[in-house]
C-alpha cells in the first residue's frame, strides 16, 4: 500500500483542474472535443512543522520521491460529530459532501495533528463501515478522503528560526476524479447559472470578432471577418461558503470538462424594463427599447421571479405603442411589473485549467469566459 502524506496543512490549499479540448472553430460555429474527460488534479500543500517535523518530512520524502502517495484531501474535510474511539468500525458522517470511495482509504486527524490511516469497507450516505477498527481514540475528530497521488514537483523546505520551517509538496493526482452532476436548471440542453449567491464580478471584458485585416499599402485597409458571432470574455470570481457550496461547485465543473460544455451566464443587467404585466398565458411581453428590433430576435432571456427564474427564446420583436413588443412562449406564471429581465448569453470557459482556492471556509476561483455562438 502506498505511504501517506500525513502532515497537516496550512490554509489556503491550491487545487488546479486541467482537461483538454480540442476546439474546432469555423466560421458560423465550433466544435468542441474532449481529448481528456477527466481532469488531471494537482494540490499543492504547504506545511508549518517543527524542527523534528521537518526532518522526518524530508526524510519521508527522500525516501519516496517517485512513489506512489496516499494524498487526505483536506479540502474535503468533514466532523462526524462524536467521539470516536479506538475500537471503532463505524463512522456516523454525512458523505454526500465529499470524494468517499469504498473500498478505499480515508484520514482521521485533529485540529492540527498528523493524520492516522483509515481502511474504508464501504460507503453508505449517513455513514462510512470501516474494513479495520480506527486504531486510535480522537475527541472532535477530522475526517477526510484520500486519494493516490504522485510527487510531481520538488518538494520545498524553508527553514526559520525558533526551529519552525515550512514544507511545500505538490502532488498530481493518479486515480481518476469521479464524474460531476450539474445541480443548475436547464434551458434548451444547457446549465443556467442561477444562483444569488455567486459573486460575478466582471475584473475585464472586451468585445471583438476574428478578422483578417488586408492592406496592400496604397489604399485603404480593408477588413474581411473570419467569423460571423461576437467574441465577448469577461472574468468571473466565483466564491462559495461551506461544504454543500464548495461540493456543489466542483460537481459542476467536473461536468463542465473544462472547454467541452457551454452553459447560460445571465448579465443580471435587467435589460429588459416591462412596460406592462405578463399574463400566464401571455406569448409576448413590451418592453423599453434599447436597441434596434433586429437585435432582439433569437436572444434568450431570463425572467427573475421570487418562485424561480423563468427562461425564453425571442422568437420576434415589433414596435409597440409602450415600446417593443418581444415574442415568447407563453411564461406559465404571471410576471408583475418591475420583475427584473435579463439576457441570458450563452458562454464556455476560455481554458482547460480550473484554479481553485480553498479555505476553512471557503472557496474561491476566478475563471474567464467566452461566449460562443448558436
Amino acid at each position: 500500500m502506498p505511504r501517506l502524506w500525513p502532515y497537516p496543512v496550512r490554509q489556503p490549499i491550491e487545487e488546479v483542474l486541467e482537461w483538454r479540448t480540442d476546439v474546432l472553430a469555423a466560421r458560423a460555429a465550433e466544435q468542441r472535443i474532449a481529448l481528456r474527460p477527466a481532469p488531471r488534479e494537482i494540490l499543492s500543500y504547504t506545511h508549518v512543522l517543527d524542527a523534528a517535523g521537518i526532518a522526518r518530512a524530508t526524510e519521508l520524502a527522500r525516501a519516496g520521491l517517485t512513489d506512489s502517495w496516499l494524498v487526505p484531501l483536506w479540502s474535503m474535510t468533514m466532523r462526524p460529530g462524536v467521539d470516536l474511539a479506538d475500537t471503532d468500525t463505524v463512522i456516523p458522517m454525512d458523505t454526500g459532501l465529499g470524494d468517499w470511495r469504498g473500498p478505499g482509504h480515508g484520514i482521521v486527524a485533529i485540529d492540527g495533528g498528523e493524520a492516522h490511516t483509515i481502511e474504508i469497507a464501504e460507503v453508505f450516505p449517513d455513514r462510512l463501515e470501516l474494513a479495520s477498527p480506527v486504531g486510535i481514540a480522537v475527541s472532535k475528530a477530522l475526517v477526510a478522503p484520500v486519494r493516490t497521488g504522485q510527487l510531481t514537483a520538488p518538494v520545498e523546505v524553508t527553514r526559520r528560526r525558533q526551529g519552525l520551517g515550512t514544507v511545500t509538496a505538490t502532488f498530481t493526482l493518479t486515480d481518476a476524479a469521479s464524474a460531476g452532476t450539474s445541480p443548475y436548471p436547464g434551458h434548451q440542453g444547457l446549465d443556467v447559472v442561477t444562483e444569488p449567491t455567486v459573486l460575478r464580478q466582471p475584473l475585464s471584458e472586451s468585445m471583438a470578432r476574428t478578422v483578417d485585416i488586408v492592406d496592400n499599402g496604397f489604399g485603404p485597409l480593408v477588413i474581411e471577418p473570419v467569423r460571423d458571432h461576437l467574441q465577448r470574455r469577461s472574468s468571473l470570481t466565483l466564491v462559495d461558503h461551506g461544504p454543500t457550496a464548495r461540493w456543489t461547485r466542483r460537481q459542476w465543473l467536473m461536468s463542465l470538462r473544462g472547454r467541452q460544455r457551454a452553459f447560460w451566464l445571465p448579465t443580471w443587467g435587467r435589460e429588459l424594463v416591462l412596460q406592462a404585466p405578463v399574463a400566464a398565458s401571455d406569448t409576448s411581453m413590451a418592453v423599453a427599447p434599447i436597441a434596434d428590433l433586429t437585435a432582439y430576435v433569437g436572444r434568450h432571456v431570463m425572467v427573475d421571479l421570487p418562485a424561480g427564474p423563468v427562461f425564453r427564446e425571442i422568437t420576434g420583436a415589433v414596435f409597440d405603442a409602450l415600446g417593443y413588443r418581444l415574442e415568447i412562449a407563453a411564461p406559465g406564471v404571471a410576471v408583475p411589473l418591475g420583475t427584473p429581465v435579463h439576457f441570458l448569453t450563452k458562454v464556455r470557459l476560455d481554458a482547460d485549467r480550473v484554479e481553485l482556492e480553498h479555505s476553512a471556509t471557503r472557496t474561491e476561483m476566478s475563471v474567464t469566459v467566452i461566449e460562443v455562438p448558436g
